[in-house]
């Protein structure tokens, strides 16, 4: 890296961490999706002034879009003063609930012995300000590149992404794209190639209401469903921990399938906390639990979900009066991208040249948006690449160091150099 181009982002740090607290105090909720047009018209605002071309793009029909709660994108693009190839920056711009376990205000986004705290901190809006830093300080510094920069800020990758880069890559916003960099949080010296496939289901089981205290003459759903979920200790989970995978996932518990049980809905539906009555007495007639399914690349979707109708299967042959049913929620197939991909040698030589040392290379637990850059756009030569502790993502307290966004802004500011200027 040139010690201009770097003493250039380092002159950027108030910058960098002021766009970075600005990013957190908008309160990007998914759900409901919060305030995704008031960061979007903030960003708009920011890249036009640094002479982006921008695009306003509302996800319409997509999950959870309405009149209340649109489903907001922004895509720019900075041209260069010669033809080339296109870089692109995904960032999402939604953030989780906040959860219990605070001890701040999660929109206020302090700086606290170098860490800017909130939700979202490291997932994302610190990745996002560290490539809009990064692109900034390179377009300054060598104003005369070929090809273009993009940057985008899109919706709803914490309930899936269709709402933002799905619906871009069905639009063909990705089709002229040659490199896509997304700065999720999953360190300054690592490189994310990719992530574990995720299969959600919904199984519920049947029974037969009657009065509580004749409980014989009904049948209770909520105990069909501890056979399921007993079938699920003894036998499956037990399977799972016994596959590993030569993806490099991390953390080291990843390496194994895993399955969560995200809920659990019998019976009676709960009231409202201000309804002080006494419940009905009756035997629950169904009962249902949604599953959180992660595979591995050497795992096949037909396989995971055969797992689960076996074992339901199994139970209905054995257990009187067992019945159930099995929907499908959402299924995302695992995604790498190649070692070997133009993007990830880029990253590699940029992380070498800026930090004195070589990546590592990782794969994520969950999924985010390369599913959709890989399935849907047809491009893989993605990566993940971005500041922050994985580990924090979701976490009360979230933070994001500031000495870690400047050394990610180094790198991609610096493989912007090698894939724009080619040197």
């Amino acid at each position: 890296m040139t010690p201009a181009l770097s003493a250039r982002i380092d002159a950027l740090r108030e910058d960098l961490i002021a766009l970075t607290q600005d990013l957190i105090r908008i309160p990007t909720l998914n759900p409901p999706g919060h305030a995704y047009l008031e960061i979007c018209e903030y960003l708009d605002h920011r890249l036009k002034g640094a002479g982006f071309a921008t695009q306003m793009i509302r996800a319409n029909g997509t999950p959870g879009d309405s009149d209340k709660y649109p489903r907001w994108n922004i895509v720019a693009r900075r041209e260069g003063r010669h033809p080339g190839q296109t870089v692109h920056f995904n960032s999402h711009h939604d953030v989780v609930a906040v959860g219990e376990g605070w001890t701040m205000d999660p929109f206020t986004a302090p700086l606290i012995d170098g860490k800017v705290y909130g939700r979202g901190a490291c997932d994302m809006k610190g990745g996002l300000a560290a490539s809009i830093i990064a692109a900034e300080a390179f377009i300054a510094e060598h104003p005369d590149f070929a090809g273009a920069i993009e940057i985008s800020a899109t919706a709803d990758e914490e309930s899936g992404g269709y709402g933002g880069v799905a619906y871009l890559a069905e639009h063909g916003h990705y089709a002229h794209v040659d490199h896509v960099i997304i700065p999720e949080p999953l360190g300054h010296d690592r490189i994310c190639l990719g992530h574990r496939g995720g299969w959600w289901a919904e199984i519920e089981t049947k029974g037969e209401i009657a009065h509580g205290s004749m409980p014989f003459l009904g049948d209770c759903a909520v105990r069909h469903m501890g056979a399921v979920l007993s079938e699920f200790e003894d036998k499956l989970f037990p399977a799972m921990a016994r596959r590993t995978t030569d993806m490099p996932v991390v953390p080291e518990g990843a390496r194994s399938s895993t399955m969560n049980i995200n809920a659990i809905h019998g019976g009676q539906r709960e009231q409202e906390p201000d309804f002080d009555g006494l419940p009905a007495h009756n035997v629950p007639d169904r009962c249902r639990i949604q599953i959180d399914r992660r595979y591995l690349a050497e795992e096949s979707y037909d396989g995971v979900r055969g797992e689960i109708e076996g074992l339901l299967d199994g139970l209905k042959a054995s257990r009187a009066k067992f019945d159930y049913t099995l929907e499908e929620l959402n299924h995302v197939a695992p995604s790498m991208t190649d070692r070997a991909a133009p993007v990830v040698t880029t990253v590699h030589r940029a992380i070498e040249d800026v930090l004195g040392r070589a990546p590592d290379y990782v794969a994520s637990p969950g999924t985010y948006d390369q599913k959709h850059i890989d399935r849907i756009g047809k491009l893989q030569n993605c990566i993940a690449y971005g500041p922050g502790v994985l580990e924090l993502a979701h976490k009360p307290d979230e933070w994001v160091g500031v000495d870690d966004m400047v050394d990610s802004a180094k790198v991609m500011a610096h493989a912007l150099r090698q894939l724009l200027l080619g040197r």
